[in-house]
């Protein structure tokens, strides 16, 4: 019987999941897997070896590749939107996109993954409806949370404006670090939201600023 090589010093032995524990972990696994390796990296075994599981739990769960990629996606939204503060549902300009950097530095794989899936999604055209389609939870959060912010509803131009502006710092973060950068970049940008929270001026005011 020959003794198994040792683990690396400070590393922990990796605990081996049981059948029936759940499916959150295996798409965290899935998501750092991609996120470090990219997509054609994405294999069942890959996936079981960075959860510690088997083979056979990961099939069990997702039955096909392209499910596991689905469901990672949803998963990886998901948890950004709860942890974003993309919508916080005051209407306060305060509280919009708080802690966004500390989001990115708390969990840069996550993060990474989304990147990475829209990028795939243009050399793998079947992927775009599920990143189109998953990618408009963001665009209706920022839509909804600017409503309240605005003294009139938030149109889908200034929704794109406004989360490409944040989407953009968190990819600058994860590629250069700095959320010192994105922490003035994000208030910036509520000065600016707070500049079209003056209610525009009537007729009879722009008239007589006119006379004058």
């Amino acid at each position: 019987m020959t003794e198994s090589a040792p683990l690396p010093e400070g590393r922990e032995p990796r605990r081996r999941m049981s059948y029936g524990e759940g499916r959150e972990a295996l798409l965290n696994a899935a998501v750092r897997v991609v996120a470090r390796g990219g997509l054609r990296k994405l294999t069942y075994r890959a996936v079981a070896q960075e959860a510690g599981a088997t083979h056979g739990l990961v099939v069990h769960h997702f039955g096909s590749r392209d499910a596991l990629i689905e469901e990672a996606l949803a998963h990886a939204i998901r948890t950004s939107l709860n942890t974003s503060a993309l919508e916080p549902e005051t209407g306060e300009v305060a509280d919009f996109s708080v802690g966004l950097s500390e989001m990115v530095t708390a969990d840069p794989d996550i993060q990474a993954f989304q990147y990475e899936l829209l990028l795939e999604s243009r050399r793998r055209p079947e992927l775009l409806p599920q990143v189109r389609a998953l990618y408009d939870g963001y665009f209706n959060a920022t839509e909804r949370e600017l409503s309240r912010i605005l003294p009139r509803d938030a149109g889908h131009p200034l929704t794109r404006l406004v989360f490409a502006a944040l989407d953009g710092l968190v990819l600058h973060q994860l590629v250069f670090g700095e959320p010192e950068v994105t922490d003035a970049a994000v208030e910036e940008l509520r000065r600016l939201l707070r500049l079209l929270q003056a209610p525009e001026p009537t007729g009879r005011e722009t008239g007589s600023q006119t006379d004058g």
